[in-house]
């Protein structure tokens, strides 16, 4: 699109409720490379294309998301759908960025589960796996030259990585801990704990919006006690409603009761992105459930990194599998049970994110910027750092030791991983061609030349 200067000079055309659910949906099934690219794509869509939003506001929505739990990119869609439409346009807006990757990680989900012993689709898992190893590596690497600005903060870090490898000490307790050292750290050193530049000033040029810089708030997203408690309500109801009917038809302590519960929990604990949260659906759902294996966790990354939406979405591989295996709906209904109990997991993690933007949107401006609300935030970013490169060395542990220490060192999936992360580092490939390449190289290395493993 290069429209002509008159038309960038002149405030676009409102726009309908159903012209931005088409948006939305074609957002939910183009929405790759992580948070970093969906964020990208809504900026030039929204931003500088379509002209919906203007800079300043997007990014002052988007400031709003980052100090959230929960995927951020997804908030963003919510905010800036609510904000255009209403309660009905963050529903839409948020949902339809989720329910592509939901329905293609279900489809993914059977074929793995179905055909995972073929030769040609364990050839691509045996070069993802390495991939995976070498992702989680360059996020805790990515987050942390973000997060860690001062010593006191790669402390924090240090500490956290310690708690969890050397004391398995709970993933919840790390997010409180560090929740309180940033609380009372800012008050007796304030500029150890100040969140950084953010995401850079507003750019100009791109002409004027529909919901520009100066264009009213309005009157839905002004803040009232009365909007605040309703949407509390409502939100509160919903999941007291599904968590209490799940527990009437299959008892409290049934798959999908212990499901919602535990990803209620894994919701509220998701800051500083997918990779943060990871560790806590480990000890989860593979420690302490045993809904799926390890190995098994480390596949449905793989997928979750090749499907549009957030990376969080990898939860629904993990209800997919649990309910699978636990066949929640009898032997006879395995696809059924894996399906509705990848939704049940996907409901539950995201309704908090609804709540937080429809709740939380009209009294932002009143909080946005004091450092006792963002400090706590940079302490557990610093902290998830740690937790992070727990995570990349039980990847590669699992990776290259299959059979454990006692067993052979896998020097294929070494290779894959090692050229994985040169690629990452050195020369910044995008995750899908990284994918790619590698799941080819699996292919080679099982079908072509098996006398290499």
């Amino acid at each position: 699109m290069n429209p002509d200067d008159d038309t960038r000079t002149a405030a676009p055309a409102p726009v309908g409720f159903g012209e931005a659910l088409r948006f939305w949906l074609k957002l939910g099934f183009i929405s790759f490379g992580g948070p970093a690219g969906q964020i990208a794509i809504m900026h030039t869509e929204l931003v500088e294309r379509r002209r919906w939003i203007s800079e300043r506001r997007f990014l002052h929505a988007l400031n709003y998301c980052m100090l959230l739990p929960g995927p951020e990119a997804q908030q963003l869609a919510t905010y800036i759908g609510w904000l255009m439409h209403r309660t009905a346009g963050g529903i839409v807006a948020g949902g339809l960025f989720v329910l592509p990757s939901l329905f293609i990680l279900i489809a993914l989900s059977w074929v793995y589960l179905r055909f995972g012993d073929v030769p040609l689709v364990a050839g691509v898992f045996f070069g993802l796996k390495p991939a995976v190893t070498a992702l989680v590596l360059h996020a805790a690497h990515r987050i942390g030259t973000r997060a860690l600005k001062n010593r006191w903060l790669w402390a924090l870090a240090a500490a956290a990585f310690v708690a969890i490898f050397a004391f398995d000490a709970p993933f919840p307790a790390i997010v409180v801990a560090a929740a309180l050292v940033g609380w009372f750290g800012a008050r007796r050193w304030p500029a150890v704990f100040a969140l950084g530049g953010g995401h850079g000033g507003a750019k100009q040029g791109f002409g004027p919006a529909l919901i520009d810089d100066d264009t009213p708030t309005p009157g839905h997203a002004r803040f009232s006690r009365g909007g605040l408690a309703r949407v509390l309500a409502i939100g509160i109801g919903l999941w007291a409603a599904a968590i209490a009917g799940l527990g009437l038809w299959q008892g409290w302590q049934s798959t999908l009761a212990q499901m919602g519960w535990f990803f209620t929990k894994a919701a509220l604990l998701t800051f500083g992105g997918a990779y943060a949260v990871l560790p806590y659906v480990y000890q989860g759902a593979v420690e302490h459930h045993q809904w799926l294996t390890g190995p098994q966790m480390i596949d449905g990354l793989a997928l979750g990194e090749t499907t549009p939406g957030p990376l969080i979405m990898v939860v629904a591989f993990v209800g997919f599998v649990g309910g699978w295996s636990r066949e929640v709906l009898g032997p006879d209904a395995l696809f059924l049970g894996g399906a509705l109990a990848a939704a049940v997991v996907t409901f539950f993690t995201f309704l908090p994110s609804f709540v937080f933007i429809l709740a939380g949107g009209p009294a932002v401006e009143a909080t946005h910027g004091r450092l006792g609300f963002t400090a706590p935030l940079s302490a557990i970013t610093a902290a998830v750092v740690g937790v992070i490169v727990n995570l990349a060395l039980f990847f590669a542990w699992h990776v290259l030791w299959p059979q454990g220490f006692g067993g052979r060192f896998d020097i294929a999936s070494a290779l894959i991983a090692l050229a994985a992360a040169v690629a990452l580092f050195r020369f910044k490939v995008g995750v899908m061609p990284l994918l790619a390449a590698c799941a080819l190289a699996g292919l080679a290395i099982t079908v072509g030349a098996p006398i290499l493993r």
